[in-house]
């Protein structure tokens, strides 16, 4: 008998603020087979807990430095005035042959690349007009931050460069673009089987 390791797959979920890559994780969570070996990484974020948006593990800035210190992070990185962690926890699950689901940044995708040569980025792409809206309605930035942020997610799209990005479209309903997501990663997962 032939002993073969498999891959687990790291999938790395980028796009602009605003462009709905918790929305979509959480539709994907909801409506994967209770058979897949998903795991699905919380970021550890220096926001409070109650700002909306993702459910993630808030820490103060002291606290997420000192677990900086401690090696405690499999990937970290400041956008925005915020740092973000993911937890060493992944390297685990990977090991193990589980695949995880990751929300990523795009302006570190390089650095992640590096460190998970099998990492599959998926880029959530959105229209401009579309991501503005929902910007200005979730009430979190001012006027001049989301311009700032318009303008950052035109150019950082367009420079989201990997062998193995996976794009999807997230400009109409939640439910078509969380089932293309879901289906991507699903096909990943096959793909690693095969």
């Amino acid at each position: 008998m032939a002993w073969f390791m498999i891959m687990a797959k790291l999938f790395y979920v980028i796009g602009a603020s605003g462009a709905g890559k918790d929305s979509l994780i959480h539709h994907v969570r909801q409506n994967m087979p209770d058979d897949a070996s998903i795991m699905y990484a919380h970021r550890y974020i220096t926001r409070p807990a109650d700002a909306g948006g993702e459910n993630h593990v808030a820490l103060s800035i002291r606290e997420f430095e000192r677990r900086k210190e401690l090696g405690c992070f499999a990937m970290h990185w400041f956008s925005h005035e915020t740092h973000y962690g993911i937890g060493k926890e992944i390297n685990v699950w990977l090991s193990h042959g589980l695949d995880v689901i990751v929300n990523g940044s795009r302006g570190y995708l390089e650095d992640a690349a590096k460190l998970f040569p099998d990492l599959v980025p998926v880029l959530i792409s959105v229209e401009p007009s579309v991501l503005s809206d929902r910007l200005f309605a979730r009430g979190r930035e001012t006027d001049e931050q989301i311009k700032k942020r318009l303008i950052q997610a035109i150019l950082l799209e367009n420079e989201v460069s990997h062998p193995h990005l996976l794009k999807i479209e997230n400009n109409g309903l939640l439910r078509d673009a969380g089932d293309d997501l879901l289906n991507a990663i699903l096909g990943g997962v096959k793909e690693k089987c095969a």
